[in-house]
């Protein structure tokens, strides 16, 4: 084990503020350069951390561990709490996972946290006015990654959003808002297409702004949203979304900052964490010195708030920008006419430690004041709702075109009480009246509801998929259509 400022006596030891046991993973390519890097400024600061190194990624995977990881690294992870991860390589091919989000999902990670800000006029940006934390769900949506190919010419992503992810994302957005002096949070989602999915994140989004009447809320569909975000990033502050539209516009925010290389990112659980920069491994760049540790740099002291070491988290952060006001720039960052001088790593993170102590006289300072404490209550269910089921989507595969003609052919799954309503092909309604210009694939979802619109039963459903077995049609799946306390919760066809 490293042990940081390990030179302490014996008397100040005791008397010294607890210190905090970390996991430390050097990573791929440029890793072990910037954590280096990272590690130094740390010490220098007076952190007071306790590391214990473990690998993951590119060795680990082609040791033939397809996860990248070894349990004796979970069991130093799960110990330890926190992890300080540089960039790892994910070899091409042979069905290995991504240890990220393989580390995320294991260890409960729900909110992906990115601050994204502007240093202009020092770092090239056509955003010169941008404060925006982007704040991620991280363990769900359409990153379940649950996939199935069911005919020949579909396959299918199931997208899964949940009222607990919901609940916990969003009212860390809040918190987070709360805590760090935000104004707004905004909430981007696409529910007037996804009005089950995104329409849940809508609602809970609502719910929980109530509770914190102290801060603006507002919410965009998704699109004209991430328009505004990259023409106009000035009128945002934190802004909490899905899984999938997080990690696109988190990169977009970034980059619109001045680069990616800039950005760390926190994945902050209920009992764990894990902070890391969010680009890459750069093997290109690899072993060459000129990488930018800012972006690790920024995710330590990101852990460091975590922790409750504010007061080096502060002094750190300060000392980063009183360096990039400086102009002692990397290559990615440097400029001619407003760079000062070209460093690599290790120099600039010698700068770095060179402005401990000291502000930027430009560039906004940080101030962390006492500590970040956050209230996070443990998700409570919500009372069970009366539940009715209102009938059945079976999934056809089907080699023809014409509605009409697999429309005869279901009807004969009929029972007296159950009757096919309603044919789509990805997602149009093509019958009853369809159109002829709807191009259709081979993959039908044919739904089948009471005739007087009564519920229905299991047996029902039995009923319809022996006829089919009976009939030789390929049934590939079923979804069942339920009502919630009398409300439909599931989609009519486009077009109905």
């Amino acid at each position: 084990m490293i042990t940081l400022n390990e030179k302490q006596t014996d008397e100040a030891a005791v008397n010294a503020p607890t210190r905090t046991k970390i996991a430390v993973a050097k990573g791929d390519g440029i890793g072990p350069e910037i954590m280096e890097a990272t590690l130094r400024v740390l010490q220098a600061a007076g952190a007071r951390l306790d590391i214990e190194e473990i690998e993951v990624g590119e060795n680990v995977y082609l040791a033939g561990n397809s996860s990248g990881i070894t349990k004796e690294a979970w069991d130093v992870i799960r110990q330890n709490k926190v992890l300080l991860k540089a960039p790892i390589t994910t070899p091409q091919g042979g069905g290995y996972k991504s240890l990220n989000v393989t580390m995320r999902k294991m260890l409960g990670l729900y909110a992906n946290v990115r601050p994204c800000t502007s240093l202009a006029p020092f770092v090239k940006t056509k955003h010169p006015v941008m404060d925006v934390v982007i704040v991620r769900e991280n363990e769900e949506d359409l990153y379940a990654g649950i996939e199935h190919q069911q005919t020949d010419e579909v396959v299918q992503c199931l997208k899964l959003i949940s009222r607990p992810g919901c609940e916990k994302i969003v009212r860390y957005a809040f918190e987070y808002a709360r805590q760090y002096g935000r104004k707004k949070v905004s909430c981007f989602t696409k529910d007037n297409i996804m009005k089950q999915t995104d329409g849940l994140f809508h609602k809970v989004f609502d719910e929980i702004a109530s509770e914190y009447p102290d801060i603006e809320k507002e919410h965009w569909i998704v699109d004209i949203g991430a328009a505004m975000l990259a023409d106009s990033p000035e009128k945002f502050d934190v802004i909490v979304m899905p899984n999938l539209y997080g990690d696109i516009l988190s990169d977009v925010a970034a980059q619109i900052t001045g680069s990616v290389g800039l950005a760390g990112s926190a994945n902050i659980g209920e009992s764990c964490a894990m902070f890391e920069a969010i680009h890459g491994s750069a093997p290109l760049i690899a072993g060459l010195g000129v990488a930018n540790p800012s972006g690790l740099l920024q995710a330590a002291c990101m852990m460091l708030n975590h922790v409750g070491q504010n007061d080096i988290a502060e002094k750190i952060y300060n000392a980063w920008l009183k360096t990039i006001e400086e102009g002692v720039h990397t290559p990615d960052i440097y400029q001619e006419g407003t760079s000062k001088q070209k460093v690599g790593t290790q120099d600039f993170a010698t700068a770095v430690i060179n402005n401990l102590g000291q502000k930027p006289a430009q560039l906004s300072s940080v101030a962390y004041g006492k500590g970040i404490k956050f209230n996070m209550p443990k998700y409570m269910p919500k009372p069970a709702a009366t539940k009715k089921l209102l009938g059945v989507d079976v999934f056809v595969h089907w080699n023809g075109r014409d509605p009409e003609e697999i429309a005869k052919q279901l009807q004969q799954l009929d029972t007296p009480e159950v009757k096919l309503s309603m044919i789509t092909n990805r997602g149009i309604k093509v019958w009853p009246e369809g159109f002829a210009e709807t191009f259709c694939t081979d993959h039908w979802r044919c739904r089948f509801q009471h005739a007087q619109e009564q519920p229905i039963t299991k047996e029902h459903i039995v009923a319809i998929l022996a006829k089919a077995i009976e009939k030789n049609i390929d049934t590939i799946k079923t979804e069942n259509l339920y009502a919630f306390d009398n409300r439909k919760a599931f989609s009519l066809g486009q077009g109905q």
